[in-house]
């Protein structure tokens, strides 16, 4: 479940439909933990800034602006700005939870004898993967700095945040790394 969400989009007149708009502020959010997409109700009068993280209510939490969550999206259901907004927070996911992610850069195993796990990040090849699986067996990766540094590969943080937007926007492959189905 999630606990944390980034605000990707405020709706302040909500969503448009056939008949209109539906006149309950909305905001499109992705989850931190398992990376779901969201749409979220406010709290009466609240305004949710598009990139601040909050914490979703439940057990435990903390006076939130949010109301409650009114149901999971798909890819296709979020607004232009939500779109252009989800790099950027998932960056922000990817950093700030750096231990997980770089977990699949030290332990991601083979599929076959011709297929690594590692070749389902955009921009990484054959060379780069037997790069990686040769230095994480001198020593795992600490930081996503320490893996650039070592194997020579630019932005490795961002080739994650490439592959969970291809797996939230349907890609069909059979592998789902990061996004629950």
């Amino acid at each position: 479940m999630e606990r944390f969400v980034y605000i990707l989009d405020f709706l302040p007149n909500g969503r448009q439909t056939e008949r209109g708009f539906l006149r309950e502020p909305l905001a499109l959010g992705i989850g931190e933990t398992e990376l779901k997409l969201l749409e979220i109700v406010p709290r009466p009068g609240a305004t949710l800034a598009v990139g601040s993280r909050l914490e979703l209510p439940g057990p435990g939490a903390e006076a939130s602006p949010v109301d409650h969550v009114r149901r999971r999206l798909l890819f296709n259901e979020l607004s232009p700005a939500a779109r252009a907004e989800l790099p950027a927070a998932l960056e922000r996911i990817v950093i700030a939870d750096a231990p997980r992610y770089l977990r699949f850069f030290n332990e991601a195993p083979a599929v076959s004898r011709r297929f690594h796990l590692l070749e389902l990040l955009p921009g990484i090849g054959k060379k780069t993967m037997q790069a990686i699986v040769d230095e994480r067996k001198r020593a795992p990766f600490t930081s996503f700095e320490e893996l650039e540094r070592r194997v020579h590969l630019k932005a490795p943080e961002r080739l994650i945040v490439g592959r969970i937007e291809a797996e939230l926007s349907g890609v069909d492959d059979k592998y789902r790394l990061f996004v629950a189905p």
